[in-house]
């Protein structure tokens, strides 16, 4: 079975976070980091070369297919901040009714900077994200 590229490393977040060319983008993911960080009560690490995540849980699936993730997770993107939540946390809908400006994938939810987005709402998608997983992975 193949190995899983994106895993926990020791590489510094501060210095990948410093070489976000876009001064609004990398103030935004200091921002993103410190509240992050204040909600779960982790440190952020670097998974892969460029995901900050926070927390980890490890999971298996049917097909046997297993490995760990974070928690939390986002990553600065060329057009984007993309953020890494459960696909499936309680409330998502209305959640994201309220977040502000962004965009969404499967468990992607990409925004282009903080101010178009409601932090209290990120705050409480990180929090609900983070039970469900704890829940689904204990």
């Amino acid at each position: 079975m193949a190995q899983n590229k994106t895993t926990e490393n020791d590489l510094s977040v501060t210095d990948f976070l410093n070489t976000v060319t876009d001064e609004t983008k990398r103030k935004d993911c200091f921002n993103l980091s410190a509240i992050i960080a204040e909600i779960t009560g982790f440190t952020a690490k670097m998974w892969g070369p460029a995901i900050v995540g926070f927390g980890s849980y490890h999971y298996k699936y049917e097909s046997g297919r297993e490995g760990d993730a974070p928690l939390v997770g986002f990553s600065p993107r060329k057009d984007a901040i993309s953020l890494y939540l459960s696909s499936q946390f309680d409330n998502r809908d209305e959640l994201l009714a309220k977040f502000g400006k962004h965009k969404t994938a499967k468990a992607c939810i990409y925004v282009k900077k903080l101010s178009d987005v409601d932090v209290e709402v990120l705050k409480e998608m990180v929090n609900n994200s983070v039970a469900r997983i704890s829940s689904m992975y204990p």
